[in-house]
């Protein structure tokens, strides 16, 4: 079976990039489609096997398709492949705030597979949460499943309303996670670190405490109660401030 990629941007890179890492399929079996030949070609030239094509309708045909394009161009796209999709293709829609009910509509086919992957799907390590109409069958679910692991950890989720959530919580998280680390890389040069130190020092600690959150088990509120102490009464700041004052 086939598995098309309308659209050829980063993420579809990385489904591609790790559905040929896991051997899930083998490059012949993929093709991928976009606007810009040059990165059709780049695509080609970093993916050997695989095929890649200006235009979206061949494209369509495959039995597996990924939509992975911007919101903004997804109700055109979508007009422009609907008569090649048939009623034996399974959707899957990566797309960002198109309900499932919007893609069955102008597809006329409810084999729909919605999922809301994150950034650090390019490297394996990403999360991804998705859900499905109700005509997605289990060998569908498991096709669909076994794709959506190209990017890392996936979560079904029952309910619709979670993945937008979803995009709210881990889809946008990695901005938040980075913000962190450019804060506390920037404090330790304001402490005095040469700049490369104190990123290693950031990146390093930021990995060993999400490996140690996830092994231990242990509410991420005591972990952080066994690094912190706790605030010193007030009598004893007292003391402190006064002595420091008069030494």
């Amino acid at each position: 079976m086939r598995v098309g990629f309308v659209g050829w941007g980063k993420m579809a890179e990385a489904m591609i990039a790790g559905l040929l890492r896991l051997k899930l399929v083998e490059p012949t079996q993929i093709i991928a489609s976009g606007l810009r030949a040059e990165r059709g070609e780049e695509l080609t030239e970093r993916y050997e096997g695989i095929r890649t094509v200006v235009g979206n309708k061949e494209t369509a045909k495959a039995g597996v398709l990924v939509l992975a394009v911007k919101p903004r161009v997804m109700g055109e796209m979508l007009a422009d492949i609907k008569d090649g999709v048939s009623e034996n293709t399974l959707v899957i829609s990566i797309v960002a705030g198109i309900a499932l009910g919007d893609i069955v509509k102008a597809l006329g086919t409810d084999r729909i597979v919605r999922a809301m992957p994150n950034t650090p799907g390019r490297i394996g390590q990403g999360m991804t949460v998705w859900t499905c109409a109700k005509a997605v069958t289990q060998d569908d679910k498991e096709r669909a499943k076994g794709l959506l692991e190209a990017l890392g950890e996936e979560l079904f989720v029952e309910k619709e309303a979670y993945l937008d959530m979803a995009t709210a919580l881990s889809g946008t998280g990695p901005a938040y996670a980075y913000l962190f680390m450019e804060s506390l890389v920037d404090a330790g040069v304001g402490i005095g670190l040469p700049r490369h130190l104190a990123e290693r020092m950031v990146l390093q600690t930021v990995l060993g405490s999400v490996a140690y959150a996830r092994q231990s088990g242990v509410h991420l509120a005591q972990l952080r109660n066994e690094v912190t102490s706790p605030p010193a009464p007030p009598c004893t700041y007292l003391r402190w401030h006064a002595f420091g004052r008069h030494s």
